[in-house]
């Protein structure tokens, strides 16, 4: 399970529901990548899932991201628990 931090005005980057200007929230680029790469190797996800962090101006550390690229590549669920400040 992950845990991150989000600023009560930048809930945008990361819930796919928004209406924000960002192109592609967090969660809709985490739950597109678990559709496309079930299967392939973490150190493949982990760049796909950097990359759409950057995007959305989160700030994951390496063993978060690692530990996502795990749950897309196995299939199993993954838990981000967010903390709004």
């Amino acid at each position: 399970m992950g845990r991150i931090s989000v600023g009560s005005g930048h809930l945008d980057r990361l819930l796919a529901d928004s209406t924000s200007a960002h192109a592609v929230p967090y969660q809709r680029a985490f739950a597109d990548l678990a559709d496309t790469h079930r299967g392939r190797p973490t150190a493949e996800i982990v760049p796909l899932l950097r990359r759409a962090a950057d995007r959305a101006l989160l700030e994951f550390t390496p063993a978060d991201l690692v530990e996502q690229a795990e749950a897309i590549r196995t299939g199993r669920r993954y838990v981000l628990r967010v903390t709004v400040v």
